[in-house]
């Protein structure tokens, strides 16, 4: 059996990368959670609801790319960090696409039990995404 680490990294290559869903059904738990991960910080409850959120996002961004730059295993959960670039190819957050490329920095954990993901916790920069849409003006720093 593959650890952790590496099953994650076939998450985001498979998924992100690939937009894979069938491997969003071989990998994830019937009961899988992603906490705060939809809309208004709500919770991603089974792979179905997984795949709506990901054909959204990937609605609204294409030419997705991962990178993964570092993953640590402790026990049943792995953190990878990562950087995303991708394209504002349709709508998101009611801001029109723009055609932009873009770059955002994040976090991901998850949880395993049997080979599958259990649960998961993304962290990213929101924002730094927000403004590199033109929807949030650049901070100005003396």
């Amino acid at each position: 059996m593959a650890d952790n680490a590496s099953l994650m990294r076939r998450w985001f290559e498979e998924v992100w990368n690939q937009g894979r869903e069938v491997t969003v059904d071989s990998m994830c738990a019937p009961d899988v959670i992603g906490y705060g991960q939809a809309e208004h910080g709500s919770d991603i409850h089974g792979p179905e609801h997984f795949k709506q959120f990901m054909r959204g996002f990937r609605a609204a961004f294409s030419e997705i790319h991962v990178q993964i730059h570092d993953s640590i295993e402790q026990g049943d959960k792995a953190v990878v960090r990562w950087t995303t670039t991708m394209k504002h190819s349709g709508p998101f957050l009611g801001i029109p696409a723009t055609g932009k490329q873009v770059s955002v920095n994040g976090i991901s954990i998850q949880q395993f039990k049997n080979g599958k993901i259990v649960a998961g916790w993304d962290n990213w920069d929101q924002l730094g995404l927000l403004v590199q849409l033109g929807a949030v003006p650049r901070a100005q720093f003396l």
